[in-house]
């Protein structure tokens, strides 16, 4: 699956992508680039002014580690949203589902994946175009696969993102739509790009998932995923 790219503001070798926040032309959100440095208070606030001029009126980042907040922090950001960060070293997976078939999903089936993503997540969470396309890119090598149902129409009911950056691998998004839920769709699609990852050499994978979902947690740990001593954290600042 490909996507449409998103802007990057630069200063010196600071980067950070930036772009609308679930397609609300008032939010912007900024992400920092896997292969650059920590962004500095400074440079955000450079990129702070830039957004301001360019009509938005607040500005949200994607889920940060400590290390990643403390730029943000200083230039003004706060908490917005606490998540869990849990970690598993894959050497020993359990088995995939014998009866697991999924398929393949290309962008042009992004109306479809984007319909079980709102169905299955609150509209802070939901994905956009520009946010699936931006999980996508999100490390060097993904995988993207879904679970159909052809008894439906639409027949998509869940899909998974997965990704890999050298000897790490990292789960982006599992949805399933609340009625398919309770099925071992969620966790079929999870082992699938688990196994993906140990076949290419990933030693050791994370995912997120926000306090309270208590459904998703569980599943991740009965996989064998730990929860890590420090979670991550979305924040948000206004613009004037």
């Amino acid at each position: 699956m490909s996507a449409p790219s998103t802007d990057v503001l630069r200063w010196g070798r600071e980067r950070v992508r930036a772009g609308l926040w679930r397609g609300d032309h008032r939010v912007a959100f900024l992400a920092p680039l896997p292969d650059a440095p920590p962004p500095s208070a400074d440079f955000l606030r450079r990129c702070l002014t830039t957004l301001a001029e360019r009509g938005f009126t607040q500005v949200v980042t994607t889920a940060l580690t400590p290390l990643e907040q403390a730029g943000f922090l200083a230039a003004g950001f706060d908490v917005a949203e606490r998540l869990h960060l849990l970690a598993i070293e894959i050497d020993g997976l359990p088995a995939l589902p014998a009866d697991l078939d999924p398929v393949r999903l290309g962008w042009g089936r992004r109306a479809e994946v984007l319909d079980v993503d709102r169905s299955a997540f609150s509209s802070f969470w939901q994905f956009d175009e520009a946010g699936l396309g931006d999980a996508i890119r999100a490390t060097p090598r993904t995988r993207v696969r879904g679970v159909e149902a052809p008894e439906r129409t639409p027949p998509l009911v869940a899909y998974a993102i997965c990704g890999r950056a050298g000897p790490r691998g990292f789960v982006q998004r599992l949805a399933v739509r609340p009625e398919c839920q309770e099925r071992g769709l969620g966790r079929g699609l999870l082992l699938d790009g688990l196994h993906w990852m140990r076949r290419r050499g990933v030693r050791r994978a994370v995912v997120n998932t926000q306090l309270g979902n208590e459904v998703a947690l569980n599943l991740y740990q009965q996989i064998g995923f730990r929860r890590e001593p420090a979670g991550l954290s979305v924040l948000s600042t206004g613009l004037t």
